[in-house]
């Protein structure tokens, strides 16, 4: 409807076809919204990743010192979403910790929407620093059903202290 037909509407219905127009355009930018949120997530290579990290000062190892994915010996970054390979700097930056990979996205965990084989998880070697920083920080959730304890960041990542080494959830939403 162009002005001039507007203007000619009682004021009422002008009244009316104002608060239409503005609740299409409010839809259209939550439609945006939610589309640009249900895209899916960029995943790197591994040559990327190791790149991003090794610039962190984050090292990586590997009971096999390989990275093929196929291989549960290997640490593999191959399709690590780049919130997770971001999520890994900003724990190093913010905790000040060394941090050492050694688990990725290669055989051998378990599976699920928000898995190591999806780019959401990586496993960091325990570290009093790392340990320190995690349970001083971030809120305590309670044990996971394997008995891990757990955490959350403000961001939501989920840390579970696993055995040998944090097993961290990488995922920005509070627990998907």
């Amino acid at each position: 409807m162009d002005t001039s037909s507007a203007q000619a509407l009682p004021t009422r219905d002008r009244s009316l076809t104002r608060r239409a127009t503005g609740a299409v355009a409010a839809l259209v930018l939550a439609l945006g919204g939610l589309v640009a949120l249900a895209a899916p997530a960029s995943a790197v290579t591994q040559a990327a990743a190791e790149s991003t990290f090794r610039s962190a000062g984050i090292t990586w190892s590997s009971s096999g010192g390989c990275s093929d994915p196929s291989n549960g010996t290997c640490t593999a970054f191959e399709g690590l979403r780049q919130a997770t390979v971001d999520g890994a700097v900003t724990l190093r930056n913010a905790s000040g910790c060394a941090l050492n990979v050694t688990g990725g996205t290669e055989t051998g965990h378990a599976g699920g929407t928000y898995s190591h084989a999806n780019g959401y998880k990586l496993d960091f070697s325990l570290s009093t620093c790392l340990t320190g920083y995690v349970t001083g920080t971030f809120t305590y959730i309670g044990t996971r059903s394997d008995g891990a304890a757990q955490y959350r960041s403000g961001s939501g990542n989920v840390y579970a202290k696993e055995g040998n080494h944090w097993d961290v959830l990488y995922n920005n939403c509070g627990g998907c």
